[in-house]
C-alpha cells in the first residue's frame, strides 16, 4: 500500500509540474520560429553507419492500427506478436522472447527517453505509448546499447510524439468497428503567450471478439514548446490508462481453426489494469558553429495489476514505480570530426507484490507447493549512471568512420517486505521439499558494463550509401530475475547478457525506387534462463544470421509498392535441460523464431481525394518449443484500406482486415504437453470519420 500511495503522489506532482509551464515564458523571449532539433528523433546519431527505419505520420494515420502489431509489420526484422487485447511480445532481430530473459531486451522510448527505469520492464510496454497518434515511429535493429543503454540489447523502438507546431486546424476522429468497438480521437493546438500548446487524446472501448474479453483505454499527449532566454524547450506530458478483460490460450492442436473453440475464453476471470504518467522536458541551447547542448530531465510513474491466469493458482501481481532522471548531451558537427558526449543519471523506486487468494487446484504437488497468501512483497531502489560518446570522422568527402562507447553502471538495493525463504507467508513449510516461491534476504547488487560500436560508411553517389558496423550490446539482469526466485534458490549469480553483432548494409534510391538491404551476424551469451531445478541462471547462448530488405517502388504516379521482408535463422549455441522438462540441443532453432516474415503493400491514389491500399502480411513456419518437436505452419493475411476526402475538411476511411477470413493464430505455443494459441481475429471492418474545425 505504501508503494501505491507514492505512485499516486508522484502522479499528482507530474500534473501540477506541467501546469505552470506557460508562465515561465515572457513576451521579451518570444521568437518568430521555435525550432527544436534535440533528441526527439534517433536520426542525429543513426543517420550514419547503421540501420534506422521510420514510419511517418501519414502512414500511421492510414494504417489506423487497433494494435501496435499492425503498424510494426512494416519494419523489416521486427515482429510484434499480438496477445489478448492490447498485450504483445516483441521480436527485433530475435525470436519472440518470453519468460526469464525476455524483459528488458528491447528499449522502448518516447521522444528519446526510456519509458521505464532500468531493471523494471514490462513485456507489454508498447500499450503505454501513443503509437496511433505519433509523428513517427523509429526502429533501430540490433544492439544500440552504446548510445541508448542496456535495454537496447536487441534494438530500440522510439515513438516521436507530435510537437507543438504553429496553430493548425483542430481535428476530431470517430471510429466504429465490430464487437462494439469505438474510438474517439482529438488533436487541438493553440498559442499561449510566447509558447505553443498541442494536445492529442484518444479513447477506445471494445467488447472483444472472444468471450469475456474487451478493453477500455485512454491515451493523452500534451506538448508545450517555447523559448526561455537562450534555450529552446519542448515539454511532453504523456498519460495512458488500460482496463482490459484478458483472454487465455485455447488448448489443443490446431484449436485456432475450430469454429467454436477459437472464440471461447478459458480464463474469463483474467484481467489487466494499468496506468502510467511521464513528463519530459528537452532544453536545447545552440552554441557556436552549429554545436548545441541538450538537457532532458524526466519524471515517470506507473502502476499495474494483473491476474496471472497462465500460472497454477492464478496469483495476482501488483507492481509500480516512480523514477526521475536526466540525459545530457553536447553535440558538435565539425567539418572533420563530429562528436557527441553525454551522461545519463536516473533514480527509481520500484515495488512488486504477488498474492494468491484461493488454494491451488490440481495435483497434490501443485496444491502443496503453491499455497495461497503472500508469495512476494519487495521494494527495489535503483541508481543508474552512464557516460557515453559518439564520434564521426569525415576522412573523405565520401567516407565516414564512426565509433561509439558507453560505460554504464546500475545498483539495485533490494528490501524484502515479507518473510525470507520459501515458506508460506505464516512461516510454515510446504511439503514436497518446500514452497515454489522463494524470497531472498535484503541485498544490494551492482552491474557495470561497456558497450561499443565501430563502423564505416561509404557514399559513392547521391542517395546511395553502404556501411559496415560491429557492435557490442548488453542488458543487466532485471529485478524480477534477481529477486522473484523459485524452488528454494536463495541467491542468484546472474551476469549481464551481452550480444556481439556484425552488420553490412547498402541502400540506394531514385525518384521512383528506394531500396535498402542489410545482412547481420549476431552472437549472444549469458542469456537468463530457468534450469531444470527452477533456478534462474546465466547460461544461455544463441547465434543468428539474417537478411532484411526494405523496398519501395513507384511504377507510375498513381501507384506505389512497398515491401519489408526478413529471412533469419536463430539457433541455440548450447545444450542443457531446462524448466518444464525440455532439453535444448545446440544447433536447433530457437522456439518462436520464424525464418521468414514480412509485409507488402500496393498503394493506389487515382485522384487527390481518394486512395486505397492492399496489404499482405506473412509469418512463416516456426517451432513452438526448444526441442523443435512442435510447429506452427505460418499464415498469410490480406488487408484492404481506402480513404475518401468528401469535403475540404472531412474524410471517411474504411479498413477491411483479414479479407479472406483466414483462421490463424496471433501467437502459438507448446507447453506442459499441450498446443496453446491466441486465435487471430476473423474478417472485420472499421469505418473512420475525421473532420477539421
Amino acid at each position: 500500500m505504501a508503494g501505491r500511495l507514492r505512485q499516486y503522489a508522484m502522479a499528482t506532482a507530474l500534473v501540477f509540474w506541467i501546469l505552470p509551464g506557460s508562465g515561465v515564458v515572457h513576451a521579451d523571449d518570444a521568437v518568430d520560429e521555435v525550432r527544436v532539433v534535440g533528441q526527439r528523433s534517433l536520426a542525429p546519431e543513426f543517420e550514419n553507419a547503421g540501420n534506422l527505419s521510420s514510419i511517418d505520420s501519414v502512414t500511421i494515420s492510414r494504417i489506423g492500427a487497433v494494435h501496435a502489431h499492425e503498424t510494426m509489420v512494416r519494419v523489416p526484422g521486427v515482429w510484434i506478436s499480438r496477445g489478448s487485447e492490447q498485450e504483445h511480445l516483441t521480436a527485433i532481430r530475435s525470436a519472440v522472447l518470453t519468460g526469464p530473459g525476455a524483459c528488458g531486451a528491447f528499449l522502448l522510448q518516447e521522444n528519446g527517453v526510456p519509458i521505464r527505469p532500468a531493471g523494471f520492464c514490462n513485456v507489454n510496454n508498447l500499450f503505454e505509448l501513443n503509437v496511433e497518434q505519433a509523428e513517427a515511429v523509429e526502429v533501430i535493429r540490433g544492439p544500440a546499447s552504446a548510445l541508448y543503454g542496456g535495454n537496447a540489447l536487441h534494438g530500440v523502438i522510439n515513438v516521436v510524439a507530435p510537437a507543438a507546431t504553429p496553430p493548425r486546424p483542430n481535428r476530431v476522429l470517430l471510429e466504429a468497428g465490430p464487437w462494439n468497438y469505438f474510438r474517439a480521437g482529438l488533436d487541438v493546438s493553440a498559442e499561449i503567450g510566447a509558447g505553443r500548446l498541442r494536445a492529442l487524446l484518444q479513447a477506445t472501448s471494445a467488447d472483444g471478439w472472444r468471450d469475456d474479453t474487451g478493453h477500455d483505454q485512454q491515451k493523452l499527449n500534451v506538448a508545450f514548446d517555447s523559448s526561455v532566454g537562450a534555450w529552446e524547450t519542448s515539454t511532453l506530458l504523456a498519460a495512458t490508462r488500460l482496463d482490459q478483460d484478458t483472454g487465455g490460450f485455447v488448448i489443443g492442436e490446431d484449436a485456432y481453426k475450430d469454429p467454436e473453440l477459437r472464440s471461447t475464453n478459458p480464463n474469463p476471470e483474467a484481467y489487466r489494469k494499468a496506468w502510467a504518467l511521464r513528463l519530459s522536458s528537452e532544453w536545447l541551447r545552440p552554441l557556436e558553429e552549429g554545436s548545441a547542448v541538450v538537457l532532458t530531465p524526466y519524471l515517470r510513474v506507473s502502476d499495474m495489476e494483473f491476474l496471472q491466469h497462465f500460472l497454477p493458482g492464478q496469483p495476482l501481481e501488483e507492481n509500480g514505480q516512480w523514477s526521475a532522471g536526466i540525459i545530457a548531451r553536447w553535440r558538435n558537427p565539425g567539418p572533420e570530426l563530429s562528436w557527441t558526449v553525454g551522461a545519463h543519471l536516473e533514480y527509481a523506486d520500484t515495488w512488486l507484490e504477488q498474492t494468491q487468494d484461493e488454494p491451488t487446484v490440481g495435483t497434490p504437488f501443485l496444491v502443496e507447493t503453491r499455497p495461497p497468501g503472500v508469495h512476494y512483497d519487495y521494494e527495489v531502489e535503483s541508481v543508474l549512471a552512464a557516460a557515453f560518446y559518439d564520434l564521426t570522422w569525415h576522412v573523405h568527402p565520401d567516407v565516414d568512420l564512426i565509433h561509439s562507447l558507453r560505460l554504464e553502471t546500475v545498483r539495485y538495493d533490494y528490501a524484502n517486505r515479507t518473510l525470507t525463504g520459501n515458506t508460506r507467508d505464516d512461516g510454515t513449510p510446504c511439503g514436497f521439499g518446500g514452497c515454489l516461491y522463494s524470497r531472498p534476504a535484503d541485498r544490494s547488487d551492482r552491474f557495470t558494463d561497456i558497450a561499443a560500436r565501430v563502423g564505416a560508411e561509404y557514399r559513392p553517389g547521391y542517395r546511395t550509401r553502404g556501411w559496415l558496423t560491429a557492435g557490442i550490446g548488453f542488458r543487466a539482469p532485471q529485478t524480477t530475475e534477481l529477486y522473484r526466485l523459485q524452488s528454494g534458490q536463495e541467491v542468484t549469480d546472474l551476469e549481464s547478457e551481452s550480444l556481439r553483432s556484425l552488420e553490412l548494409g547498402f541502400e540506394t534510391g531514385t525518384d521512383r525506387v528506394g531500396a535498402s538491404i542489410t545482412g547481420f551476424l549476431e552472437r549472444k551469451k549469458d542469456e537468463v534462463l530457468r534450469d531444470a531445478n527452477g533456478f534462474n541462471i546465466s547460461a544461455g547462448r544463441t547465434r543468428a544470421e539474417g537478411v532484411e530488405l526494405d523496398l519501395n517502388y513507384q511504377p507510375a504516379e498513381q501507384h506505389r509498392l512497398t515491401l519489408a521482408a526478413t529471412w533469419s535463422r536463430h539457433r541455440y549455441d548450447f545444450s542443457r535441460e531446462i524448466a518444464g522438462g525440455e532439453t535444448i540441443t545446440a544447433g536447433d532453432d530457437v522456439d518462436t523464431a520464424p525464418r521468414w516474415h514480412g509485409s507488402a503493400q500496393w498503394f493506389w491514389q487515382p485522384r487527390e481525394d481518394f486512395s486505397a491500399e492492399l496489404e499482405g502480411v506473412y509469418l512463416g513456419r516456426h517451432f513452438l518449443n526448444a526441442e523443435n518437436s512442435a510447429t506452427y505452419p505460418g499464415h498469410l493475411l490480406f488487408n484492404l484500406r481506402a480513404a475518401w476526402q468528401f469535403r475540404a475538411n472531412a474524410s471517411v476511411a474504411l479498413r477491411l482486415l483479414n479479407v479472406t477470413d483466414r483462421r490463424y493464430a496471433d501467437r502459438a505455443d507448446f507447453a506442459f504437453g499441450n498446443f496453446r494459441y491466441f486465435p487471430g481475429q476473423p474478417r472485420r471492418a472499421h469505418v473512420t470519420l475525421e473532420m477539421e474545425f
